[in-house]
């Protein structure tokens, strides 16, 4: 483990000693208990039993997809320095000039038919995969960040031990349904050879469905290779085990890379979610109307390529919304804009019948603060209403994504627990209906100690491990601790008593045999 993760932050060691900091370590202990304080048991992936929120009728639908439409045609996409997938265009009857591609009407929807609306994803462990597509809704990390906010506080570049490190948190919380992705870049290894350890360490520190290496096509390559030591050759070219981000360089480009790291995966049967990486106002125009309308295009664009790659290869509808600052130039999060993107952008992939990827818990803070949370919660509750399927960024954001954050990371799994409960719509049950109760209290009493509720106490509400609603006294004797100290110690907490899953040995050893026959390979590469 890193440094300052040894070192466990114990409770009720502050001011007050002798009687009041057993009190408060007692206290601690108890509510850790009843509200699962520990990392408990991984939840299913999320089936919405509630409405998606809809922002568009049929009129605007309409026009969004003609404007799209039009700008397939007449402005065109750029597939750039790919003379392969320039040539699949022109056999599939679109007009190439140079390395722009003019799509005729209706040519990238009648090539999508094929995609799947919904697919598994499939885990190492089979209880952990997920269904992406219709209902279902998929929590996954952070992805990207060069930096990590530690438990010490220290905004410093990442390393291997911090990718480690936030596997091992999102196998451990239980609403979190995917290890991720590049949860952070661990700067201290070699850029051309990092991707083998952060797909190992996937593998090797969690169970659940993660993502592949998209930097390069040969990266993708070993992406692929590493995941049928793990589920055979056969599996993987018949199944989903990798989900891979595949972002338009926008406006209206896709570049050698991501279209390079695209082919590799569909070729493989690997799910592609093309995503548009939009910042109103420089990468795409300032209105909405505007911005869903080149979003669109994109996607139309680079999803449908998958399909000349391969036939019913998966693939996802996927945004990335936020605004800039008229004043600065900086992105800006939990804003009104994007979100009505999203929104609407959500109702454009289901009259494609293609799975929705947008969202997470958005911030542009520097530390997790007040601002963090409500740019969060405002992002957050906009992804699930907006019936998203696939959240990447779900927990650990941090200033508009360059930083990793522990604690913000441990803040945000408890909001995915709150989202989880939310999901599942209002019970009906006779349970649920309570009439039993009603009538035992009658008219002017209360419900504390009937039957009904001393039956329900226990699963009756979701129970926050960080939050503190206890008498301001109480807190007072526990050491005052804001949030971000609760979820620092929690973490420290998790990281102590993480047990890793099984993996063969046998599995093990040949991964490494692998990373190893790769590195020695090539020399280092640090661009």
């Amino acid at each position: 483990m890193s440094e300052g993760i040894e070192q466990v932050a114990g409770e009720g060691t502050q001011e007050g000693g002798g009687r009041r900091s057993r009190e408060g370590r007692g206290a601690a202990a108890r509510r850790a208990s009843r509200t699962g304080g520990g990392p408990g048991p991984s939840l299913p992936y999320i089936t919405r039993k509630i409405r998606e929120y809809e922002v568009l009728d049929e009129d605007g639908l309409q026009l969004i997809e003609a404007n799209a439409d039009l700008i397939l045609e007449e402005i065109g996409i750029e597939f750039r320095e790919d003379p392969e997938a320039l040539q699949l265009w022109r056999d599939a009857g679109a007009d190439v000039r140079g390395e722009r591609v003019h799509f005729p009407k209706g040519l990238c929807r009648e090539l999508l038919k094929t995609a799947p609306s919904q697919f598994t994803w499939h885990a190492r462990n089979p209880e952990r995969s997920v269904q992406i597509g219709g209902k279902a809704t998929v929590f996954v990390p952070v992805y990207g960040p060069p930096f990590v906010r530690d438990l010490e506080g220290v905004r410093r570049y990442a390393t291997i031990e911090d990718f480690r490190n936030f596997v091992k948190l999102a196998y451990m919380a239980p609403s979190m349904h995917s290890s991720g992705g590049t949860v952070c870049e661990p700067v201290d290894i070699p850029v051309n050879k990092r991707h083998l350890d952060m797909v190992y360490s996937h593998l090797k520190y969690s169970d659940k469905p993660f993502m592949g290496s998209v930097t390069a096509p040969e990266r993708a390559e070993d992406s692929i290779a590493m995941a049928k030591i793990v589920f055979g050759d056969e599996f993987v070219e018949n199944n989903t085990v990798m989900m891979n981000l595949i972002n338009a360089n926008s406006p209206m480009v896709f570049d050698e890379t991501m279209v390079g790291a695209l082919k590799v995966y569909a070729r493989h049967n690997q799910a592609c979610v093309v995503s548009p990486f939009i910042l109103s106002g420089a990468m795409s125009p300032v209105t909405v109307a505007g911005t869903l309308t080149q979003i669109l295009a994109e996607v139309l664009a680079g999803a449908s390529f998958t399909q000349l790659i391969r036939k019913g290869a998966p693939v996802l509808f996927g945004t990335f919304a936020a605004s800039i600052s008229m004043q600065s130039g900086a992105p800006t999060f939990g804003s009104p804009e994007p979100s009505l993107v999203s929104y609407g952008a959500a109702q454009l992939a289901r009259r494609l019948g293609l799975p929705f990827r947008t969202g997470g818990s958005l911030c542009g803070s520097k530390v997790p603060d007040a601002q963090a949370a409500h740019e969060s919660a405002n992002t957050l509750n906009m992804t699930l209403l907006a019936g998203t399927n696939f959240v990447l960024h779900a927990a650990g954001w941090l200033e508009g994504g360059l930083v990793s954050s522990y604690e913000k990371f441990m803040i945000d799994q408890d909001q995915l627990g709150m989202m989880q409960k939310f999901a599942e719509g209002i019970d009906l049950s006779e349970n649920a209906q309570a009439l039993d109760a009603i009538r035992e209290v009658g008219p002017g009493s209360h419900y504390l100690g009937c039957a009904h509720t001393q039956a329900n106490f226990q699963t009756a509400f979701y129970r926050s491990p960080l939050a503190d609603n206890n008498s301001f006294e109480q807190w007072e004797i526990e050491g005052q601790k804001r949030i971000e100290e609760r979820a620092n110690a929690l973490c420290r907490s998790w990281l102590e008593s993480y047990e890793a899953p099984h993996l063969d040995p046998a599995i093990d050893d040949a991964l490494l045999a692998f990373i190893k026959e790769r590195k020695d390979s090539m020399p280092d590469a640090f661009t």
